[in-house]
């Protein structure tokens, strides 16, 4: 795992500037980041600098005295960078930026639900918007930092984009990733029906201490099978993050080895950077000592012992697909053929069925059910190898991408069942 907080104050810029920019959550000259420093100054990034070429070089330290040490300007936006920190000194980070789904609730002047999944709750809480103003003025700060003061930590801005305070950069980002991810989620959602927010006692529900309260055991050896697992998951891990499937604070892989014990995700580590040495074995109940494994260790557990034929389950939030599991929309996988043969029967199950039903979740799952929907919480899915549960994955995703399309085409045709019948004869399905 990165140590980011041993980053340079400069590098910590680079590197989440470069983030947000890959991943298509700003533009060349759009947005900005600072952060806080020991002594007062703040450290931003520059106007008029590509952020796709970033450098430490380029980010600029502006004295508490306004005095500025650096090749460029600061950010037009530094009024507003200042005026929060004096306002909210607790914290030590402010990010700017203008994500496309974002941008789209902030010009309809409406905030997203970000009740729609337990974990976007935990990480973002809840939000407020601040009126508009003219980029680059003291009116707009003035409006942004009455907003932190009232305690909010993430503030859209009408027609503008969102503002987003933290204890680190690090912390603000995935923010800003996971309330993208949320207004993206909500805009699917709307295309198939009304989106359902959680309860708070749905919300409390999610508050397991499974993860914390196992015992811990010292492994003696690693031998080629678990590297193996843990280097195919780390790989796939990556590619996931990269596809957008989850984001860096969501998503939670397994493999089960052929003893028995399994491979997961830790509780907590960055999704974006997590390599091999964070996963956690789980064996006979124990967690390798001095790691944390996912909340959802415990199910994960429990379909391993149910299904000697499961080895491996990906839990993840893919954007299109959980648009079925917030809304009453019904996932049919029966488009195309390929779509059917991977996915056959995808069954929904409730959100609290996950926290206090988990052998029956187990129980639903068969080679004629390998993925379900969990509703307002993930997608699962299932398959021999951790390869076939990826396919499934992203075969999930891309179908309920599809019939998300296909509504501003016009009414979608499924395989009919004789088709689907003749489907599972040539294929062997039955």
């Amino acid at each position: 795992m990165m140590k980011f907080d041993l980053l340079h104050p400069a590098d910590q810029l680079v590197q989440i500037m470069d983030r947000i920019y890959q991943n298509g959550m700003t533009t060349t000259s759009g947005g900005n980041l600072s952060i806080l420093g020991e002594n007062g100054e703040i450290w931003i990034t520059p106007t008029g600098v590509d952020k796709g070429t970033l450098t430490r070089g380029d980010i600029c330290m502006v004295m508490p005295d306004g005095k500025v040490a650096g090749p460029h300007k600061p950010s037009v936006e530094l009024p507003f960078h200042t005026t929060v920190y004096k306002r909210r000194p607790d914290l030590r980070a402010v990010l700017h930026a203008h994500p496309p789904a974002i941008v789209a609730f902030s010009v309809a002047r409406i905030l997203p639900d970000t009740r729609l999944v337990a974990n976007a709750f935990r990480t973002l809480g809840t939000i407020t918007m601040a009126p508009y103003a003219v980029p680059g003025s003291q009116l707009l700060g003035d409006g942004i930092a009455a907003e932190f003061e009232k305690g909010f930590d993430i503030v859209f801005m009408e027609n503008h984009g969102v503002v987003i305070g933290a204890d680190s950069l690090f912390n603000a980002f995935m923010k800003l990733e996971t309330l993208e991810a949320t207004a993206r989620l909500e805009l699917n959602a709307r295309k198939l029906g009304t989106p359902k927010s959680l309860r708070e006692s749905e919300i409390n529900l999610t508050a397991t201490r499974d993860h914390l309260t196992m015992d811990d055991f010292v492994p003696n050896r690693r031998g080629p099978e678990e590297c193996a697992a843990r280097r195919d998951m780390i790989t796939l891990i990556r590619r996931s993050y990269r596809q957008g499937l989850f984001v860096s604070t969501q998503g939670t892989y397994s493999v089960c080895l052929s003893d028995g014990s399994f491979i997961i995700t830790p509780y907590g580590i960055d999704r974006g950077y997590m390599e091999e040495s964070d996963l956690v074995l789980i064996k006979n109940g124990m967690k390798e000592q001095g790691k944390t494994p996912s909340r959802s260790v415990a199910l994960h557990q429990k379909i391993y012992g149910a299904h000697p034929e499961i080895r491996s389950v990906l839990g993840a939030n893919p954007p299109h697909a959980m648009a079925f599991a917030v809304t009453d929309g019904s996932f049919d996988p029966r488009t195309i053929p390929e779509s059917y043969i991977m996915l056959r029967q995808i069954r929904k199950v409730p959100f609290s069925l996950i926290y206090l039903k988990q052998d029956e979740v187990a129980g639903i799952l068969s080679p004629q059910t390998p993925v379900l929907i969990c509703e307002n919480n993930q997608i699962l899915a299932t398959g021999n190898s951790l390869l076939s549960a990826f396919d499934r994955l992203e075969v999930t995703e891309a179908t309920a991408h599809s019939i998300i399309d296909a509504k501003a085409i016009g009414p979608l045709v499924h395989i009919s069942d004789a088709e689907a019948e003749d489907i599972e004869h040539v294929f062997h399905l039955k």
